[in-house]
């Protein structure tokens, strides 16, 4: 578990956020210098989005999505805002959400809320989102505080909404990384952590087509 690795809580975060500070405002920098990575990302998680959203008895709407760990507001450019009327934002580095007024051009209208937070210390609005899309950030938050996190998600919901998580999965156990002051957990953690929160599993999928050199990357559904 995290807390296996991370000695001590506020360094945990305020390393992070130190970290992200001096990161370029840019797509390169949102992805550690995988930046040609992102197409390949937005279509992936579109066709996993789309299941969701097409017609049935239990579609997800279309009315309104978060975006947490949004950076400069890569994933709600290409993936969120074409697909919902209104997206909101939140970001721990102020410098990030500044720049996604400029880089989400005409569209970025449709952002309602810049909200600039710590995920340990945010509450989506209850019973608000059809998406909560929570994308590269996990691993900044310990796992007591992630469980926490995924509760006032599911609060955060509207009828037939869903929390999706996006991320580094480990082979095994649980990894500390001093740069950027974060964990990359295996599946087996993450399960339990989703299971602890009250989320029922909807649907796990695994990238393709990412570089061999970097984690896999998992994409999971709830509510």
């Amino acid at each position: 578990m995290s807390s296996e690795v991370v000695e001590n809580e506020f360094e945990f975060y305020s390393k992070a956020e130190k970290y992200w500070k001096d990161v370029p405002a840019t797509v390169d920098g949102m992805l550690g210098g995988y930046g040609h990575i992102s197409s390949i990302d937005i279509n992936s998680s579109r066709k996993f989005l789309q299941r969701f959203l097409r017609d049935g008895p239990n579609r997800t709407g279309t009315t309104r999505a978060l975006d947490c760990g949004a950076g400069i507001g890569r994933i709600t450019k290409r993936l969120l805002l074409p697909l919902f009327k209104t997206v909101d934002m939140v970001d721990v580095t102020e410098d990030f959400l500044t720049k996604a007024k400029s880089y989400l051009g005409e569209e970025g209208r449709r952002v309602r809320n810049y909200f600039c937070c710590g995920l340990q210390d945010f509450s989506p609005e209850p019973n608000s989102y059809d998406v909560i899309w929570i994308q590269w950030v996990i691993g900044h938050l310990t796992d007591n505080h992630l469980s926490d996190f995924l509760k006032r998600c599911r609060a955060g919901l509207r009828p037939n909404g869903i929390v999706v998580i996006k991320d580094n999965m480990a082979q095994e156990g649980v990894i500390m990384d001093d740069v950027d002051s974060s964990v990359c957990r295996d599946l087996d953690v993450v399960h339990k952590i989703i299971r602890k929160a009250g989320l029922h599993l909807l649907a796990e999928e695994r990238q393709e087509n990412f570089p061999d050199e970097i984690y896999h990357v998992y994409t999971f559904a709830m509510r």
